[in-house]
């Protein structure tokens, strides 16, 4: 099975940034879908912003214009740049690998204070 592992998270303070990492145990280079989940404390995950190999980019709109997704597929990495965070971004992010066929990571916690 294809594994995922998140890491980056930690403690930071309103307004500062984190860049999150998920390193594959295979291939990205040609997987159509990837894509970031969080969790924030007591609600559901829901969805953070994916990439695509046409390539395009899609974010929710609660994170556009401050987070960034970018791969390095020689690394079979996957990235999330996130700028300005704010308390109400705290949550487990999750990463995702394909669509119908998905692969998740076990999540890193972020947590944002002020």
């Amino acid at each position: 099975q294809v594994q995922l592992v998140e890491s980056g998270g930690g403690l930071v303070q309103s307004g500062g940034s984190l860049t999150l990492s998920c390193a594959t145990s295979e291939s990205i280079a040609g997987v159509y879908y990837m894509a970031w989940f969080r969790q924030p404390p007591g609600k559901e995950r829901e969805f953070v912003g994916s990439s695509t190999n046409n390539p395009s980019v899609y974010y929710a709109e609660s994170v556009r214009g401050r987070f960034t997704i970018s791969r390095d597929n020689a690394k079979n990495t996957m990235y999330l740049q996130m700028n300005s965070l704010k308390p109400g971004n705290t949550a487990v992010y999750y990463c995702r690998r394909g669509v119908s066929q998905a692969y998740w990571g076990q999540g890193t916690q972020v947590t944002v204070s002020s």
